[in-house]
């Protein structure tokens, strides 16, 4: 018997943009389109229909094999969640072919499978079903599936009333109670809480371990190289580099860097509606000093907008060497402290006492304005954190192997004899 798991063979997806296809037309409709082709046939010219197309995926050949833990890196419209659909049969190829041997279990969105109407425990049973599971088999590991979720308390409430963490809470918990030869989960636990993640986290280690697969989307370097001893590096539709974690995580995180070093204004790997978007960022320490600040000391973060930005809102995520996240801020949440800049087409934030450990660090950006996203940056730019001190205590690198934190405090100590 072969020891694949899965195997792609010059796996393609085209995707049509642009235009959308109606199902059914009014009589309104149809007349409307006589009514503007009569200049275009009139003149001999008939009406062209133009159509736009994307390549999700271009190329992809590659095997996985029984108990390997496998991950899958790439920017935002690298091709991840698209190869992973295809894999869970949710989607088709339009070239090339995707042959599985095994039963498959999925977690792609938040929800999937899911009626809203129906409560916490119909869910189960109906999820379960989608995947596969006997009535008997969901009925032998329901106990199971509900304990590890932690709803139990709203388990005969209608899921349209459950937060997304709770969604993805019963959603992770079936899908990997059925027991999958091949369990592919995307990026959906980056909505559940830290103690979730963790769990999570350990149940797929533990798919590992008994023999069976996982494919692994993740943006955060840390959780990859903890349960995957293999990554796959998409971009653009196609696979880039295909190696341990280590490696594949450097090679993806120095291309996010080389792209960072361009202009911001010439870069085209965004995302976002782009009727505005972020001309330039300014990272800067008291001391003007551009790119490198100081542990403790006062940082500034300015990000300049090529037009006005109405309704609009402003938000970064810093994260470390890794990929691992931070922090978030953002104007929506709003303090006393905040004022307006008199117009300007800028958001400026402010920090007094820098609370980052010596370290790289990355920023990713996102502009909303006219009530949709407007210009999205996994990679908008880097800055260097040095020594310093927080209220004068020292801040070393030393720390970077215990977070990427630190705090102002002090210490109350117990007296001499």
């Amino acid at each position: 018997m072969s020891n694949v798991a899965l195997r792609t063979d010059h796996l393609a997806k085209q995707y049509v943009i642009g235009t959308a296809k109606r199902e059914y037309g009014t009589l309104r409709d149809t007349l409307m389109e006589m009514v503007h082709a009569v200049p275009q046939i009139i003149s001999g010219k008939r009406p062209k229909r133009v159509k736009s197309t994307i390549w999700a995926l271009r190329d992809v050949s590659f095997e996985v094999r029984h108990g390997e833990a496998v991950g899958f890196i790439g920017r935002n419209g690298a091709g991840k969640s698209t190869l992973l659909k295809i894999l869970a049969r949710v989607t088709r190829p339009t070239a090339g072919r995707a042959e599985i041997y095994g039963r498959v279990g999925s977690l792609l969105e938040v929800g999937t499978g899911f009626h809203p109407e129906l409560t916490g425990r119909e869910n189960v049973y109906l999820n379960g079903a989608i995947l596969g599971m006997a009535r008997a088999e969901i009925r032998d590991k329901f106990d199971a599936i509900v304990d590890f979720s932690g709803v139990e308390a709203f388990l005969d409430t209608p899921v349209k009333r459950y937060s997304s963490g709770m969604h993805t809470r019963l959603a992770f918990a079936v899908a990997a109670h059925l027991n999958p030869d091949i369990l592919i989960v995307d990026e959906v636990l980056a909505v559940g809480d830290a103690a979730f993640q963790k769990k999570c986290l350990g149940k797929m280690g533990e798919i590992a371990q008994q023999g069976r697969t996982v494919l692994f989307v993740s943006h955060n370097m840390g959780i990859m190289q903890t349960l995957c001893k293999r990554a796959i590096v998409l971009a653009d539709g196609a696979v880039v580099f295909d190696d341990i974690t280590d490696r594949a995580a450097s090679f993806y995180l120095g291309g996010l860097e080389a792209a960072a070093a361009e202009s911001l204004a010439d870069r085209v790997d965004r995302s976002g509606a782009g009727a505005v978007r972020l001309h330039a960022i300014e990272i800067t320490s008291g001391n003007g000093n551009p790119g490198i600040l100081m542990a403790g000391g006062p940082a500034r973060f300015r990000f300049v907008m090529n037009a006005a930005c109405l309704q609009g809102w402003c938000g970064f995520t810093i994260y470390d060497h890794m990929g691992g996240p931070v922090t978030h801020l953002n104007t929506r949440q709003r303090s006393p402290e905040d004022r307006d800049n008199g117009g300007h087409q800028e958001f400026v934030c402010e920090i007094d006492e820098l609370p980052l450990v010596p370290g790289r660090y990355r920023v990713a950006t996102a502009l909303y304005g006219n009530g949709e996203l407007q210009d999205l940056l996994s990679a908008a730019a880097y800055f260097n954190v040095e020594h310093g001190a927080i209220r004068g205590r020292p801040v070393s690198s030393a720390q970077g192997a215990y977070g990427r934190v630190a705090l102002p405090h002090r210490w109350i100590l117990p007296s001499e004899q």
